[in-house]
């Protein structure tokens, strides 16, 4: 009997710490764990045959766009500077694509994880939320990017013709940058509380409308009103940047909001360890 208790004392240690729960974790935030996380990701999302189609969505719809806008311009060679407004043209098109398009990539983020019960393997991993969070921001940016690069193919081609300045070109890709990055952010956190990728991905393509729409209605408005509206729009927000200037406030109202909504994100998920939610 003795022997027997001196072996269950000596295995006790061992048993709990086998059970103790994953958010205890030697050292701080660790970017290889959350590189690990949006690796995870990225396999899962080329597994299936939506990023693809979707990118190739985006693809089309922001190529026809670029054509249809050039021969715009090419037909009515009205304006002083042609190539400038071309590009605040276009950069409000693409824009408009990406608002279509981003929500079917974030939708599955959380959603479709809690929907299969995989969410509950990844919360047992010794992974902090942070973490988990920030693999999985940056899996949908990776993709984002990947989607944004296919637009460079226009301006090169414009470049090979009749060269151009390049700084309004690339204040334009900063906005698309921010502005992208704002919808990943506000669509992450939709999916953290949805169950469903359907109604995730919906819920955000309204949600991102509402934010478009806030000042469209000027008229029945008083100046002070549509003053703050315009000071929550995003939509407003990119104007500057597709017009070929970088204003340092509107990239901080952009960095404020992705923070913003990854903040919301990280009680989202920290809000099953009181709920029981998973």
């Amino acid at each position: 009997m003795a022997n027997a208790a001196i072996e269950l004392e000596v295995a006790r240690p061992i048993s709990e710490a086998a059970r103790a729960p994953a958010t205890r974790l030697r050292g701080g935030f660790s970017p290889a764990r959350m590189f690990a996380v949006m690796r995870k990701e990225l396999r899962s999302y080329f597994a299936f045959p939506l990023v693809y189609v979707i990118a190739g969505v985006f693809t089309l719809f922001a190529g026809l766009r670029a054509w249809t806008d050039l021969n715009f311009f090419e037909t009515m060679t009205f304006a002083r500077d042609i190539i400038q407004n071309y590009w605040q043209l276009l950069f409000g098109d693409i824009r408009q694509v990406l608002w279509l398009t981003l929500p079917f990539i974030t939708m599955r983020s959380f959603a479709e994880e809690r929907k299969l019960g995989t969410i509950e393997l990844l919360y047992t991993y010794p992974i902090r939320d942070s973490e988990i969070l920030g693999g999985k921001f940056l899996a949908t940016f990776v993709i984002f990017l990947m989607m944004l690069g296919f637009t460079l193919l226009y301006p090169i081609y414009l470049r090979i013709i009749n060269p151009f300045p390049v700084f309004p070109l690339l204040a334009g890709y900063v906005g698309l940058l921010l502005i992208g990055s704002a919808f990943l952010a506000f669509g992450i956190f939709i999916s953290s509380l949805c169950e469903s990728q359907v109604v995730a991905g919906v819920a955000t393509l309204v949600g991102l409308l509402i934010l478009w729409v806030l000042n469209w209605n000027e008229a029945a408005f008083e100046t002070g009103w549509i003053t703050t509206l315009r000071a929550f729009s995003m939509f407003d927000q990119f104007d500057t940047f597709a017009k070929g200037v970088i204003d340092i406030d509107h990239i901080t109202y952009f960095l404020f909001f992705i923070f913003f909504f990854l903040f919301l994100t990280m009680r989202s998920m920290e809000a099953r360890k009181w709920t029981g939610r998973r």
